[in-house]
Parts: C-alpha cells; structure tokens; sequence
C-alpha cells in the first residue's frame, strides 16, 4: 500500500450502527445526565471517530468496550470530554452582564466577598469574564469566582487562559486593553488573559448529577446553556443541588433559551433568563 493510500484508509469514516449508538448515548446519560437524540449520530461520529483511528479500531462496539473496561478509565474521561464539550464566548448572552452591573453589584453587602459560581464553564469564557466585569466595578472590595465543569480538557484551557486572537472580537475594548495580553514569538496568534486574573478564579471537576462539594453559598450562579440537554427530570435534580448553595436572595442565571419555569418552586422570575431565590 502505498503512503497515499495508507492515509485514506486512515480517513475512512466509520459507520455508527444504531446499537452502538444506543450504547454511547446510555452511557453519556448515566454519566453527565445528557440526554442525546438520534440527531446527535453525526456529533458522535465526527468527535469520537478520531479516537478509532488513533486505536486503529473498524467499529464503536470495540472502542466501547475498551472505554469500560477497568483500565479504560483515562479513554473514558476522554470520550466524555469530546463528547459534553459545548460552544463558548467572551460576554455571551450580554444582558446577563448588564444585570450584573446595574443590579446585583450596586446591592451587594459590604464586609463579605461576593462569590459567583460559574456552574458549566467550559473552556473559561464565562469566569473570566464575570471577573473582568468585578475587577473593574468593585475594585479592591473582594470577590470570589468558583467555575467548574465535568470536561478536564476544556478545564486545562480555562486555566491556562490562552485563546485563538479572533476571540479578541467578542471582548470589549476596555477589558481588552487592561485584562489581555498579546501573545509573541511562539504564542503569537493567541490572546491571554492576564495573570491577576486568572489567579483569581478557581477552577475544578464537578459533574452536575453529583451531589456538590462543599463550597460555602454564592451570591450568583450562572448555569447557561447546558440545561437544554437534560429530561426534565435531570433538570429538576440538578437545579435542586445548585440552589441548595445560593443564598437567599440570591441570582440564578440561566441561558436564554432555558427556563425554570415547572422546574423550582424556590426561585421567581425577575426578567427573561433571570430567577431570584425565594
């Protein structure tokens, strides 16, 4: 064969039989609660078809056997970050940070730190953006942001808090200019935040269909974008286990197309997207 030839094979696309794909989306649902329709055979494919060539394996049943064995447990962490990884940006969804800013920061009360958690932060966008907006308002008064998610690829980014440039795009310019730094030499073409920064959010695992560790209570929660992959039910338990750390009075931010609406009876609506602790 030759090389030509040897790199098309590698290529070739492996086909997800139905049985198969029944096999991953149980095992995605018992893991992150993630509720996954046929529509996302495409996704699995694309996202876990590199590791069968990387293997060298001709079907998803070898690949899933080896992801459960006892000693698949690395490949596994692997397969469940290719395939909970989800879109991110810098100030998504903007209204949330203008609700921030003009309500929840002017009425915070003195004397204690503001905690916010970032409950599936992905690759970092959203924790470091709650932390530029506190920098800049609240100045020396304290604050703290826990962000967590089930992925520890994407949790190595968010530490690492590198980022292609064009994500400079979604960056206001005031917060450009005084939390990013211009990548050189062999990071040029990339844009990193600035340390100050990044030693001041504290990122960890955490699978939202666990019982929370012991973080203490929050002023605000972000879970954005991430519920509309649950049943109703993985919902109702993970929006339970997260309001058991917000304080009273406290903010729970959703995405904009989610609501907790037949979900909690423990928040109330104070504008789209955004509940309030009863």
């Amino acid at each position: 064969m030759t090389a030509q030839a040897a790199h098309t094979a590698n290529l070739t696309i492996v086909v997800l039989q139905e049985k198969e794909f029944a096999l991953f989306r149980d095992l995605i649902y018992r893991i992150a609660g993630i509720s996954m329709s046929s529509a996302k055979k495409p996704l699995i494919t694309s996202r876990l078809g590199k590791r069968l060539r990387h293997y060298g394996l001709t079907n998803y049943n070898d690949y899933f056997r080896m992801i459960t064995a006892a000693d698949g447990k690395a490949e596994l962490q692997m397969a469940v970050d290719l395939l909970t990884t989800n879109e991110t940006h810098f100030f998504r969804e903007p209204k949330h940070f203008d609700f921030l800013r003009q309500h929840i920061l002017p009425t915070r009360k003195p004397g204690r730190p503001l905690r916010i958690w970032s409950a599936a932060c992905s690759s970092g966008e959203e924790p470091y953006s709650i932390a530029m907006q506190l920098d800049e308002v609240l100045g020396t008064a304290p604050w703290e942001i826990i962000a967590s998610d089930l992925s520890t690829r994407v949790l190595e980014t968010a530490r690492n808090g590198l980022y292609p440039m064009e994500r400079m795009l979604e960056i206001p310019p005031f917060y450009l200019s005084n939390y990013c730094l211009k990548g050189t030499g062999s990071q040029e073409g990339s844009l990193l935040i600035e340390r100050k920064l990044r030693e001041r959010v504290q990122f960890m695992q955490y699978n939202l269909t666990e019982t929370p560790p012991k973080l203490g209570e929050f002023d605000v929660i972000f879970l954005r974008n991430v519920m509309i992959y649950f049943d109703p039910d993985t919902k109702r338990q993970v929006v339970s286990r997260l309001l058991s750390l917000l304080r009273p009075d406290g903010y729970f931010l959703v995405g904009h197309s989610e609501t907790l609406n037949g979900i909690s009876e423990n928040v109330h609506l104070v504008q789209p997207a955004v509940y309030r602790k009863i």
